[in-house]
C-alpha cells in the first residue's frame, strides 16, 4: 500500500450465515484481568504491505474461520472506522475495512488462528440481528447492529458506510 498515515490497517469481515446470523469472536482485552474483560469483534486482521483488502479479508477469513474464499468472491466493502488507540503492543491511527460475506453454513474452524491470537480469542458465536441491538456487551465496530439490519434487507450501501470509531 501506499504510504497511508495508519499504525494498522485491518480487512475484516461480516460473516453472515443462512440462518441470517453474524459471526463474531470473543476477544479478551490486552489488560483484561477477569473473565468479563472482553469484547465481541468480526473476523479479520492486520494488512500486509502491498497486500490488497480482498486478498488480506479473504486470507484473514482462512486463517481464523477456516472458511476458503477467493479474494473475487468476497462481498462488497460496506463500512469503514477509524480512529487513535494504544493496544498496549501498538499506539496510533488504526482503520478497519469491513466486507460483506454471505455463506449457506460453516462450521468455524479456529486451528488457523495464529500463536498471539489464540491468547486473545477466547470464543465465538453467531448472532442474530436482534440479538445484536439488545446486547449490553461491547460489540466492535460501533453502529454494527443498525448496519447488519440494513445488509439482511439487502440494502447494501454504494459507499462504505463510515462507522464511530469504539476507542
Amino acid at each position: 500500500m501506499p504510504d497511508e498515515p495508519y499504525r494498522r490497517r485491518s480487512a475484516r469481515v461480516l460473516l453472515v450465515d443462512g440462518a441470517d446470523r453474524l459471526l463474531l469472536f470473543r476477544f479478551r482485552f490486552h489488560n483484561g484481568r477477569r473473565e468479563s474483560d472482553h469484547c465481541w469483534l468480526t473476523p479479520g486482521g492486520g494488512v500486509d504491505e502491498r497486500e490488497p483488502l480482498p486478498v488480506a479479508a479473504a486470507r484473514e477469513l482462512r486463517e481464523e474461520t477456516g472458511l476458503v474464499v477467493e479474494p473475487e468472491e468476497i462481498g462488497p466493502l460496506v463500512a469503514t472506522t477509524s480512529g487513535y488507540a494504544d493496544l498496549g503492543w501498538a499506539a496510533g491511527v488504526f482503520r478497519d475495512d469491513f466486507f460483506y460475506h454471505r455463506t449457506p453454513a460453516h462450521e468455524v474452524d479456529v486451528s488457523g488462528l495464529e500463536a498471539g491470537e489464540q491468547k486473545w480469542i477466547i470464543g465465538h458465536r453467531w448472532w442474530t440481528a436482534e440479538e445484536l441491538a439488545s446486547t449490553r456487551e461491547n460489540v466492535y465496530p460501533l453502529g454494527l447492529a443498525a448496519l447488519m439490519t440494513d445488509l439482511l434487507a439487502d440494502r447494501i450501501p454504494e459507499e462504505p458506510v463510515r462507522l464511530p470509531w469504539h476507542h
